[in-house]
């Protein structure tokens, strides 16, 4: 009953909440999105609790690198206002995977101009660019790993075909964002983060980021005691090597933690709400409302 009541009000506070009044799904009416809608992706991005634990994991990969870190958190909102921050940040995913081409060709042009601004050096004195091609590949491929780990561990295992898919179906939007390094597939996403793991470090502001999300009101107030379960299984999915890299290694799940996890993603996997991206993007294209969930 918890598990079936969490996975719904997830659902409703993440997906629901992740469009925005000028942002309509169901438009251009017929319109292709840059993924589509039978690939991996859509399956995948249409499940809020993959995409919390998913997204918090791609954010600690991220904030493991010293140039990214310091991009992070000397140039966004995550230290005052992590809330609508990471909503943006759903929001963007969404458009990337549901919207419409032209939406997200905008969208990712938006994104590209914004960061030609960020520059600066970490406390080493390391320059660094937020548009540099290596620390672009390296954000995306964090957000491609955490967001089908999360999937895999949590709501169901996917093929190994299917995994090499959902790698490659992130090209095109990649490529937008001048990642033209990013994985194509689990192998070149192993690849590039042996190449990655002796330049990643712990950090004191991967933990604050850690307590920073957990005082954040990001859950509805009925669920907040699960928000600690979210983040802890964000670390989870975490390569060990990496997580004892960054101090992490006490701070994952328990295994009956692990299985309330496991509930509320499976139970939100068949959550269909009509406002929400996925639903609006298969309006969009003329598909049954309850496309990507006949298989769930």
């Amino acid at each position: 009953m918890f598990a079936d009541t969490l996975g719904a009000r997830l659902t409703r506070r993440l997906l629901a909440d992740a469009g925005r009044p000028d942002m309509d799904f169901r438009t251009p009416a017929g319109e292709p999105a840059l993924v589509p809608a039978d690939s991996v992706s859509w399956r995948v991005f249409k499940n809020p609790v993959a995409l919390f634990v998913g997204g918090v994991a791609a954010v600690l990969l991220e904030l493991a690198e010293p140039r990214v870190r310091s991009g992070v958190w000397d140039h966004s909102s995550f230290r005052t206002d992590p809330v609508p921050r990471m909503k943006r940040t759903g929001l963007a995913a969404m458009i990337t995977v549901y919207g419409a081409r032209s939406s997200a060709e905008r969208m990712i042009a938006g994104v590209r101009h914004r960061h030609g601004h960020v520059t600066g050096a970490t406390p080493a004195g390391t320059a660094y660019q937020a548009n540099d091609p290596q620390l672009l590949d390296w954000v995306q491929a964090t957000a491609s790993f955490g967001f089908l780990e999360a999937y895999c561990r949590f709501v169901k295992q996917l093929s190994d075909a299917d995994r090499d898919r959902f790698y490659a179906e992130g090209a095109s939007a990649a490529a937008l964002y001048g990642a033209n390094g990013a994985p194509r597939s689990v192998a070149e996403q192993e690849s590039l983060f042996a190449r990655m793991r002796p330049k990643l470090e712990r950090s004191d502001i991967i933990a604050e980021f850690l307590a920073i999300l957990l005082r954040a009101p990001i859950l509805p107030r009925l669920s907040r005691p699960a928000q600690g379960l979210f983040i802890r299984a964000a670390v989870d999915i975490l390569p060990a090597d990496i997580r004892s890299q960054l101090g992490l290694e006490q701070a994952g799940l328990k295994s009956w933690e692990a299985l309330l996890v496991r509930s509320a993603a499976r139970i939100a996997e068949r959550v269909r709400l009509a406002g929400a991206p996925p639903s609006q993007a298969c309006e969009r294209l003329g598909l049954p409302a309850d496309y990507l969930y006949r298989a769930s």
